[in-house]
């Protein structure tokens, strides 16, 4: 079994994309999207995030075409699906192909779990913004990310620090955009995916945790929300 990246450049390869294309890929996530497209020898164009869903926003996609766009790349971030019915109407309208990726197939017991203890973190946490899920979609928590709202990135590192002193395994997942890294770097500006990077932090939400490992998550968490809401 090939690694994504692979599986998206045989996806690119299939659909002919050809050295001088254009392809349009998010800058939040893993670089292995971008990585795909240089190694078909087309030029990857970075484009915004949606706010709520982290995944590919079909308005900047939109702005972004131009003539030499041959496809569109829609990851279905933490879990949560692209918003394939939008992107899909543009690439019918300008005769580009859009190429979904980044959807596991789990076990359904698995995803199940997931969703039941994101339920209850949902329910329970104080302080940080859980994560919106767009309305007729199922999001299956690959990670559970919560916005820590304050300053910026030293009060999201900051409230990590203090999580995994307490015991709780968190981590940023997306340390740095793919267009601010040395191998792909743009002068853009994308506003979405600079204030995700700052703010975002993946909680545990492992089908495997007991209820009072939930708990020590909400408690945890729940002990540091006056402290950022004084910060915001």
């Amino acid at each position: 079994m090939g690694t994504p990246t692979d599986e998206l450049l045989h996806e690119l390869t299939r659909a002919r994309v050809r050295p001088g294309d254009e392809v349009i890929v998010p800058s939040y996530g893993t670089p292995e999207a971008a990585e795909a497209v240089l190694l078909a020898g087309a030029r990857p164009v970075f484009v915004d995030i949606d706010a709520h869903t982290y995944c590919i926003d079909p308005a900047a996609v939109a702005r972004a075409l131009t003539p030499r766009t041959a496809a569109i790349v829609a990851i279905h971030t933490f879990g949560h699906p692209a918003d394939m019915a939008a992107l899909t109407e543009l690439g019918q309208r300008h005769g580009v192909l859009v190429i979904g990726h980044g959807a596991a197939g789990e076990p359904a017991g698995e995803i199940l779990r997931r969703q039941a203890n994101a339920a209850y973190l949902d329910g329970k946490l104080r302080g940080v913004l859980t994560p919106p899920v767009a309305p007729g979609v199922e999001h299956t928590y690959q990670q559970y990310v919560v916005r820590v709202p304050g300053n910026g990135r030293p009060d999201r590192d900051a409230f990590a620090r203090t999580l995994r002193s307490r015991g709780v395994v968190c981590h940023v997942p997306v340390q740095t955009p793919a267009h601010r890294t040395a191998r792909f770097r743009r002068d853009l500006w994308l506003a979405e995916t600079e204030r995700a990077a700052d703010e975002c932090l993946a909680l545990p939400v492992d089908p495997t945790m007991s209820r009072r490992e939930l708990q020590r998550v909400v408690s945890a968490c729940n002990a540091l929300g006056g402290l950022l809401q004084s910060a915001a």
